[in-house]
């Protein structure tokens, strides 16, 4: 920013915060958990066609499961339409979705239905990225701090217990009855906090969201996380990641210690 310029985020009052990917480690510990019970079901007494798939299982395979389980979550609340479709929240998604993940990987019977519902409640039991708690405790000095996930309440209040979060408020799609990127959910944050939309700022590791906050009027704020933009490497939306650098109003790269140096960044805004 030149000198005398005045940031656009300099105005802002509170920062919301995506959550998967961008607070939390989704991929490593789903990926962890998925292996350890495979492993665990592999050396117990099951049919053995059902054992000798699961034996010939590495990490790099639950890793794709745990990557295909993530994607059904997104596809799952892009296609969700407040105005027609009963309300499902995400962890009665992740449980079907992973019912039906089991069968497509013809891996039906490799867990108990109360072992798969456990299994599935994993995503309340991720951990946050190495700068996440102290960043956080930093911006709650300055902002006001909450999330605003497609997840639900519960599923949040347990990742921040988990995790040492210290989030003063708790935003949701459950909260709104809509997931992202409706603008009910962004443009409800704003309202919840009593504030305009340009005095709050979205806090996330995937450009596609803070567009759709920034066509509500929020400001941005991208934190890059391993693996987490897909913008970056697909062909189709390589230019949207490049332009996208023209419009973020702050970018914390990969390297920069995430949410600590967004606190020392915005100390120097407000």
């Amino acid at each position: 920013m030149s000198p005398g310029k005045i940031s656009p985020l300099n105005k802002v009052k509170a920062l919301v915060f995506d959550v998967f990917g961008t607070t939390v480690d989704w991929r490593s510990a789903v990926t962890e958990e998925l292996t350890l019970r495979a492993f665990r079901k592999g050396s117990s007494d099951l049919p053995e066609d059902l054992k000798s798939r699961v034996q010939a299982l590495t990490e790099e395979h639950w890793g794709k499961f745990a990557h295909e389980w993530h994607e059904s979550y997104s596809v799952f609340c892009h296609s969700f339409k407040p105005e027609t479709d009963d309300w499902k929240n995400v962890d009665q998604h992740n449980r079907d979705s992973l019912v039906s993940l089991l069968e497509s990987w013809n891996l039906t019977g490799l867990f108990t239905a109360t072992e798969v519902q456990s299994l599935s409640l994993v995503w309340h039991r991720l951990p946050p990225w190495d700068d996440t708690s102290d960043g956080l405790d930093k911006l709650g000095q300055t902002y006001i701090t909450s999330t605003l996930s497609n997840g639900n309440t519960n599923l949040l209040r347990d990742l921040d217990d988990f995790g040492s979060l210290g989030f003063q408020n708790f935003f949701c799609a459950e909260t709104f009855r809509a997931y992202k990127p409706s603008p009910t959910v962004y443009l409800g944050a704003a309202r919840k906090l009593g504030l305009e939309p340009e005095e709050v700022a979205l806090v996330a590791a995937h450009l596609s969201d803070l567009e759709s906050a920034r066509s509500c009027g929020l400001r941005t704020i991208y934190v890059e996380r391993p693996e987490e933009e897909h913008w970056k490497t697909d062909e189709k939306y390589n230019e949207k990641y490049q332009g996208a650098k023209e419009w973020v109003d702050l970018w914390i790269g990969e390297e920069e210690n995430g949410f600590v140096t967004l606190a020392h960044k915005l100390k120097q805004v407000a």
